[in-house]
């Protein structure tokens, strides 16, 4: 007979953990069920692991700029891979180890190491990922997916006889490639662009459209590009792989053919980063009723409840935001709705974030692009990082602030900033724009100098309305 629960979370993610913990703090007996490593994409192969690496990168690129600092260095910058590695896995290990520590440590939740798998509506079967082997049985009158996503490998005719990378494996390298090829031109696929040549390595970015950042705004895709360029990345425009062979019998090395006349592209290594897909082929979602659509997303409503009463899905699997920040609001809502009385929504969440090149490109609310599509009425200011003070100073000039306003309610409609600082800047709007506070009281406001917020307030004198 199956092990009863009040509540299982599936996933150790940053909105399984925390769900987990709330549910058995407030009396309720939790299973939480993890297949693979604590602590979920975030934590293990996604946030925190390329952060590190961007750190590192960044500490390289100031280094070999040091002399327009007047700061001299005897010999050249470079980088050792393994330290870079060994550096970011201590720092993973410590999250890791504390989300399980916490998980074990916290009565009334017990903790299965397995993988999950519906065999009903409220019944669950706990394996070894491996064999397949029983570990056992569970019942709930509440379960939680929180099982994430993974990458997507492109089904390109060789593809079996090469060694390609996904983010998780590039991060397992010790050794920096001769070249590396990219294909895929959003914001993994330029993280890991600018990282690995602060690093060293050559490197070039196959995009399939004609410029990177689809989804942004071109102005600000353009800048972007401009400075990747600049520091020697080189791109591939308007091009598609169509086939792929190794360079050596070994699987070694790569050579990528195009669909057209283009010349073929030979690589030391390749990194795939063309989307991610939902982990919910495995979970049994079938025997449960539980609807997925074409993409394998898991269909919620505001409070993130599937079809089915009583299963909830949180985090990537929704379809409702593909970040950390949104997997623990997640999190937040679902807490606040079942323990606190209160009535929030999915729907209402003002979409945040960040691509974290060097400098970061930091966007919340509707883009301009947006509004315009729209054909609503719009009041836009912007500004470049050429007039901030805090950027002069610290000699990083590139890229610009943005803003629109709705001319009637005047409440703030969306903001972008690409610049120094521009991720940490960014939440001067994100928090007026929740408060559902008019522009003015962010343009009356008084802000420090010299810091990169404090031109914000300039940017708004500038609005004007938009043709």
């Amino acid at each position: 007979m199956p092990q009863h629960f009040d509540a299982i979370v599936i996933g150790t993610g940053q909105g399984g953990s925390p769900l987990a913990v709330r549910l058995a703090e407030k009396g309720r007996s939790t299973a939480v069920i993890e297949r693979d490593k604590f602590g979920g994409t975030c934590v293990n192969v996604g946030c925190t692991p390329t952060k590190a690496y961007v750190a590192s990168a960044r500490t390289a690129h100031v280094a070999r700029r040091a002399a327009d600092y007047g700061v001299k260095l005897a010999g050249d910058v470079s980088v050792d891979l393994a330290q870079v590695k060994a550096r970011k896995d201590k720092i993973i290990g410590q999250s890791r180890n504390g989300v399980e520590k916490w998980l074990r440590g916290t009565e009334n939740l017990t903790v299965f190491n397995g993988h999950a798998r519906f065999t009903g509506a409220r019944t669950l079967s706990v394996t070894e990922p491996e064999s397949g082997k029983v570990l056992a049985e569970l019942q709930a009158d509440d379960i939680f997916i929180n099982t994430g996503t993974r990458a997507v490998i492109p089904k390109l005719e060789g593809i079996e006889r090469i060694r390609y990378h996904t983010n998780s494996s590039l991060l397992e390298l010790t050794e920096l490639p001769a070249h590396l090829v990219i294909v895929g031109g959003s914001y993994i696929a330029l993280e890991f662009a600018q990282v690995f040549r602060r690093f060293g390595s050559k490197v070039t970015v196959i995009v399939r459209g004609e410029r990177v950042l689809a989804r942004e705004d071109e102005d600000f895709a353009l800048n972007v590009q401009k400075v990747l360029a600049r520091e020697g990345i080189a791109f591939r425009f308007g091009a598609e792989p169509s086939r792929v062979e190794p360079l050596q019998e070994s699987g070694a090395g790569v050579r990528v053919f195009f669909g057209n006349d283009a010349a073929p592209l030979e690589a030391s290594h390749l990194l795939f980063a063309t989307g991610r897909r939902p982990n919910t082929d495995d979970l049994g979602l079938d025997a449960a009723g539980v609807d997925l659509d074409r993409h394998g997303t898991i269909p919620v409503d505001a409070q993130l409840r599937t079809n089915v009463p009583g299963v909830w899905a949180i985090g990537d699997v929704n379809g409702r935001g593909a970040f950390t920040h949104t997997s623990y609001d997640d999190f937040q809502i679902v807490s606040a709705n079942l323990f606190d009385g209160g009535k929030r929504s999915v729907d209402e969440r003002i979409m945040a974030y960040a691509v974290f090149v060097d400098p970061p490109l930091a966007r919340v609310g509707l883009s301009e692009n947006d509004v315009r599509k729209s054909g609503r009425d719009a009041l836009i200011a912007t500004m470049p990082m050429t007039r901030v003070g805090r950027a002069r100073e610290k000699g990083e000039t590139d890229g610009f602030m943005k803003v629109l306003v709705d001319p009637q309610s005047k409440q703030i409609l969306g903001a972008t900033v690409y610049g120094v600082d521009g991720d940490e800047a960014i939440h001067t709007f994100v928090d007026i724009m929740t408060a559902r506070a008019p522009y003015t009281t962010l343009q009356y406001a008084m802000h420090i100098h010299p810091t990169i917020s404090e031109l914000i307030p300039t940017l708004l004198d500038g609005l004007a309305p938009m043709k």
